[in-house]
């Protein structure tokens, strides 16, 4: 096996919704940390993983923000450009994301961490996406140390149960043996929701990969259902449903707009 910057993380997620009703859930997962400069080399290497073609665990460029470019860290870079950082002093682009499981993805949150030649870090990307496939980049250029910080209005449809005149608060550590996220939901000052991803680095080899596929079954297709379950719980609880068509005038910087705040219809 070559000896990769790229890792697996196991992780523990935790959701703690505060208002206007109390629910609270935990779950284990993975997450892979990949050095996108390694993707074909990984590829070439492992069994278990693939780029842009079927394996068991595989990354597909076109899975995350498309810009002007086929390859994700060239389209990374040009995202942040647009953000106002000098997208020229990048060397390494770092991904922390799901891998499709047996072709299927969906992946509500990944970042990506950019580091200067000197190993520095410049600034971070937090890339959202939605259950209508819409995605949309949140550029933490803040940090101190090894911590970034952003609070910013979300401008985008994430859960139905809340409003859109939201913030993301995200604070985001650089991942090393551990890893500490968070991103929290705020209403004016006071936090709503607390969300929480925790974890512990691992090699990225054949047999991690296998032992995650038996420890963490369908990781993906099991994700987007826990998102439905807890769904239909908070409608169960009597939450107010925000529909996704009420406010496109706060949807904004949305890749892949769905029909209903898109300009062009299909």
């Amino acid at each position: 096996m070559v000896n990769a910057a790229s890792a697996i993380y196991e992780c523990e997620v935790m959701h703690h919704r505060l208002k206007p009703k109390v629910h609270r859930f935990s779950y284990r997962l993975f997450y892979l940390w990949l050095d996108l400069d390694e993707l074909d080399e990984l590829s070439n290497h492992l069994r278990f993983f693939k780029r842009n073609r079927w394996a068991l665990f595989s990354f597909y460029d076109e899975d995350h923000i498309v810009r002007d470019a086929k390859e994700t860290k060239a389209n990374v870079l040009q995202t942040i450009q647009e953000a106002g950082v000098d997208a020229s002093i990048i060397a390494k682009v770092k991904l922390l994301t799901f891998p499709r499981v047996m072709g299927y993805i969906f992946n509500p949150v990944c970042f990506y961490y950019c580091y200067d030649a000197q190993g520095q870090p410049v600034c971070s990307v937090a890339e959202v996406t939605n259950t209508f496939h819409e995605q949309k980049p949140y550029v933490l250029t803040r940090h101190e140390g090894d911590r970034f910080r952003l609070t910013t209005p979300k401008h985008f449809y994430v859960s139905p149960f809340f409003g859109l005149e939201l913030n993301f608060d995200f604070k985001l550590r650089l991942p090393t043996e551990h890893l500490e996220i968070h991103v929290d939901d705020r209403e004016g000052g006071e936090r709503v929701m607390l969300t929480s991803l925790t974890g512990h680095r691992r090699p990225l080899t054949d047999s991690a990969l296998l032992a995650c596929a038996f420890k963490y079954p369908l990781l993906t297709l099991r994700v987007i259902f826990l998102i439905h379950w807890h769904a239909l719980r908070l409608w169960m609880k009597g939450l107010r449903v925000h529909r996704k068509a009420d406010q496109p005038d706060l949807q904004r910087g949305v890749f892949r707009p769905h029909r209903s705040i898109s300009p062009i219809k299909p």
